[in-house]
């Protein structure tokens, strides 16, 4: 019983945090990054690691400063690392099953990277990143999603291999959505 309660606040948080990004997605901008910290607030730099990598990976598109953006990413990339570097070989139940899905988050989180760190001017860092995401995209499935992130890893290669290390265009990753 404990257990279904714990699920059902864990899965009552994804939803809260999925409502932030649909807001987000609307336009809102300034509130969904209000709320999204609001939350942030609430579990702490400690709290779950599934809910502080999808967070924190919201929270990076709702800042405008590429400082404060690669911040939020790291701390996404920090959380997903936790979750999965111990992934047992066994099912233990949700734990791993986050893990598992975070997993799949690797190329998308490996690409803002190193999106940001070209709107940084740090083309070196970028280039890690960006092989680090294409290593993982095998993660990513043969739907919409996995095909745009694999679009902008190939745009944001074809963009480096130019030696063009500026910043903005649309060529950032999409985000998978809650």
């Amino acid at each position: 019983m404990a257990e279904r309660q714990g699920q059902a606040a864990a899965d009552a948080l994804m939803t809260r945090i999925g409502q932030v990004v649909m807001l987000h997605h609307a336009g809102d901008r300034e509130e969904a990054r209000h709320r999204l910290l609001g939350l942030w607030a609430e579990i702490g730099e400690h709290g779950d690691p599934l809910h502080r990598c999808t967070l924190a990976h919201y929270l990076a598109d709702t800042h405008d400063d590429p400082s404060d953006e690669l911040a939020w990413d790291l701390r996404a990339l920090t959380a997903a690392e936790e979750l999965t570097e111990d992934l047992p070989t066994e099912h233990h139940g949700g734990r791993q099953e986050d893990a598992l899905a975070v997993r799949a988050l690797y190329p998308s989180l490996h690409l803002n990277l190193a999106a940001d760190y070209v709107k940084l001017g740090r083309a070196e860092a970028a280039r890690i990143h960006l092989r680090r995401a294409r290593g993982a995209s095998y993660t990513l499935g043969d739907d919409s999603y996995g095909d745009g992130v694999r679009a902008a890893i190939s745009r944001l290669e074809v963009r480096l291999g130019e030696g063009d290390s500026g910043g903005g265009g649309a060529w950032g990753p999409p985000r998978r959505r809650s």
